[in-house]
């Protein structure tokens, strides 16, 4: 991340690992963004792969911080379907996972408890519910996950086009 993407109005990281399974649809979304939607001039797009850590620690100890951080990311949730698409509240992350770093986890949820508390930034979480995440390398997502990029997308959009508003 460069120094002048941390002044862009709204961020929005596709955070996982395309390797593996369901754990990639933070990419794919990204790349379905890019590639079918026009993106305003506010809005900068990141594919973060597994390094969201890093993003987030550059943002934090910058002058110049984004008035928006969207988290586009894989999970698993009890009581939702494959597919599903909902957002978490940074303070309803379970405790035990603020610093849980795995890959199939939510992103270094202490670093987004500390934008959201100690800074003006609004950071929202959106998550689609996995069907499986393999335990070896097995790229492409479920059929399940795969449908909902799109719909996470427009999710996305109306929350950019409505800060642009």
């Amino acid at each position: 991340m460069t120094q002048s993407s941390h002044s862009t109005p709204c961020l929005v990281f596709g955070c996982g690992n395309p390797l593996f399974g369901d754990d990639g649809f933070g990419p794919e979304v990204i790349e379905h963004l890019q590639e079918h939607h026009e993106i305003p001039e506010h809005v900068l797009c990141l594919d973060a792969g597994t390094g969201i850590r890093d993003a987030l620690f550059d943002i934090l100890l910058s002058e110049e911080k984004p008035r928006q951080i969207i988290i586009i990311d894989a999970a698993e949730h009890d009581g939702k379907l494959p597919g599903d698409i909902f957002e978490i509240d940074v303070d309803n992350i379970d405790p035990k996972k603020t610093s849980d770093f795995s890959l199939h986890q939510f992103p270094t949820t202490n670093m987004l408890k500390e934008l959201k508390d100690l800074t003006n930034v609004d950071v929202r979480v959106l998550v689609v519910q996995i069907a499986h995440i393999p335990e070896e390398i097995n790229p492409g997502l479920s059929g399940p996950v795969m449908a909902a990029v799109p719909n996470m997308c427009q999710r996305v959009m109306r929350i950019i086009n409505k800060e642009t508003a």
